[in-house]
């Protein structure tokens, strides 16, 4: 189970939303969903990225994911010292 854990900094620049997260093994944000689509890049450690029947284990080489609106997802680290960047931008949609 997921620790849900809040976002270390968070800003909005010119219209998209930056939430940037570090996180220690087990923890990340729990299984939600929203309407907007947002895109998941991990900067240090790495972090597991579960969406239905999809997992995929991202570090600093892997290319960012685009994780869909209106579907469910968790983003949990593997590693102590994991940080991970979500970004969107919410008033589109």
């Amino acid at each position: 189970m997921t620790i849900a854990i809040t976002p270390r900094h968070n800003f909005t620049y010119d219209g998209a939303t930056l939430h940037v997260y570090h996180a220690n093994k087990g923890e990340g944000l729990p299984q939600h969903e929203h309407n907007y689509s947002h895109l998941t890049m991990c900067f240090a450690g790495s972090c597991i990225v579960r969406k239905e029947g999809k997992e995929l284990v991202m570090t600093k080489d892997t290319q960012p994911v685009n994780l869909v609106a209106n579907e469910w997802h968790e983003i949990e680290a593997l590693e102590d010292g994991t940080v991970f960047v979500n970004t969107f931008a919410e008033g589109k949609y």
